[in-house]
């Protein structure tokens, strides 16, 4: 009970300071900076965390990477009894314009998602046999001035390689 009235506050509060988008309000036409749109992605990451959170997920890691390795898990939870890897993607969109940010996981992207998920499983001792694991992707869309548009997509991706997760 009071861990979903702080997420209900968290995600409140969250949601009133993007209520004019998640990125400074100035229209341009140029290609954003690379630290903006590292912003956009850091700002879109803590949303869709609150986010998340107000819907009972529970989270047991942000942002983790395995030592010497290529890859990063964004959110780490549990739906229910079901350990939820979620991939955040933000994008900015221009009005009339939508983004489809989910649409940018690339295969080399799912390859490296599987394999920090392995290397997540394996470090933290998780038993495949007796938790599920599912992959969800939220959506993010940005448009300059406006409220974000968020979609999540559970069981999104799923893994090729039926030896996952070894």
């Amino acid at each position: 009970m009071l861990l979903s009235l702080i997420a209900r506050m968290g995600f409140a509060w969250v949601r009133w300071h993007s209520r004019q988008g998640l990125g400074p309000a100035t229209e341009s036409t140029d290609p954003p900076s690379k630290f903006e749109a590292l912003q956009l992605g850091v700002r879109g990451e803590t949303y869709a965390y609150w986010y998340l959170r107000r819907l009972g997920y529970i989270f047991i890691a942000r942002n983790y990477m395995p030592d010497r390795r290529k890859g990063e898990l964004d959110l780490v939870g549990y739906d229910g009894n079901t350990l939820a890897i979620v991939e955040v993607r933000t994008r900015r969109a221009s009005p009339g314009q939508p983004a489809a940010p989910e649409l940018s996981i690339t295969d080399e992207k799912h390859q490296v998602l599987l394999r920090t998920a392995r290397y997540f499983l394996r470090d933290r001792h998780i038993d495949m046999q007796n938790c599920p694991v599912r992959f969800d992707v939220v959506a993010i869309e940005h448009t300059p001035g406006q409220p974000p548009v968020v979609r999540l997509h559970k069981a999104a991706l799923s893994p090729r390689n039926p030896t996952f997760p070894q």
